[in-house]
C-alpha cells in the first residue's frame, strides 16, 4: 500500500474509533506536519522562540480532540491540521492582546513561548479577522486562502484538499489577496 494510501487506510479506520490507527498515523505524517507548522512559523518574527515542535504537538491535540470527523483523505487531514496551526496562532495572538489590555495569563499552554511582538500579533489578529469576513461572502476563497498562506501549501496541493482545479485555486487565491488587502488597508 503506497503511504498516501495507507495514510487514508488509517484515517478512515480512526474515523471509524479506532483509537490505535491514530498512534500508527502520526509518525506517517509527522513531516508533513513539521512542513505545515515551518511554513507558519516563517510568517513570525525572526527571534520568536515557539518552537514548531511546540505547535505540532499543540495541533495534535487538537486534532485527537476532534470527535465525530469523516476523515476523507490524506490532502482533507492536512486542511484540517493547517487550520487547527493557524486557530493555535491566532488564540496565542489573542492571549497576547488581551494581556497587552492588563488581562491575566495567556490562554494556550504552548511551553516556553517568548512572547509575540505587539505589531505581530495585532497584524494576525486583524488577518483573520479579514479572513472570517471573506470566508463569510466567499468559504472557498476563505479556504484557498487559509490552505496556502497559513498552511503553506502549493496550488496543486490546495487544490486537492478543495477538490477543485488549480486553475480555481489560482484565481480565487489572487481574488483572496486582493480583497484582504484592501480590507487591511494595505
Amino acid at each position: 500500500m503506497s503511504s498516501s494510501g495507507e495514510i487514508t487506510q488509517l484515517l478512515a479506520d480512526w474515523s471509524e474509533g479506532d483509537e490505535a490507527a491514530f498512534q500508527r498515523l502520526l509518525p506517517l505524517v509527522y513531516d508533513e506536519l513539521h512542513r505545515l507548522a515551518n511554513a507558519y512559523m516563517r510568517r513570525e518574527r525572526q527571534d520568536h522562540t515557539l518552537q514548531t515542535t511546540a505547535l505540532i504537538h499543540e495541533a495534535y491535540l487538537r486534532l485527537l480532540g476532534q470527535q465525530n470527523v469523516r476523515w476523507q483523505t490524506r490532502a482533507h487531514f492536512f486542511a484540517v491540521a493547517a487550520r487547527a496551526m493557524r486557530n493555535i496562532l491566532v488564540d496565542h495572538a489573542r492571549g497576547r492582546g488581551r494581556a497587552k489590555r492588563g488581562d491575566g495569563a495567556a490562554i494556550l499552554p504552548l511551553g516556553d513561548v517568548a512572547p509575540m511582538s505587539g505589531e505581530r500579533a495585532d497584524e494576525l489578529v486583524a488577518v483573520n479577522t479579514a479572513l472570517d469576513g471573506l470566508t463569510a461572502i466567499d468559504p472557498r476563497k476563505g479556504r484557498v486562502f487559509e490552505l496556502r498562506y497559513f498552511g503553506g501549501m502549493s496550488i496543486d496541493e490546495a487544490a486537492e484538499a478543495l477538490k477543485v482545479s488549480p486553475a480555481t485555486v489560482t484565481r480565487d487565491w489572487r481574488m483572496a489577496r486582493a480583497w484582504l488587502r484592501r480590507e487591511l488597508g494595505n
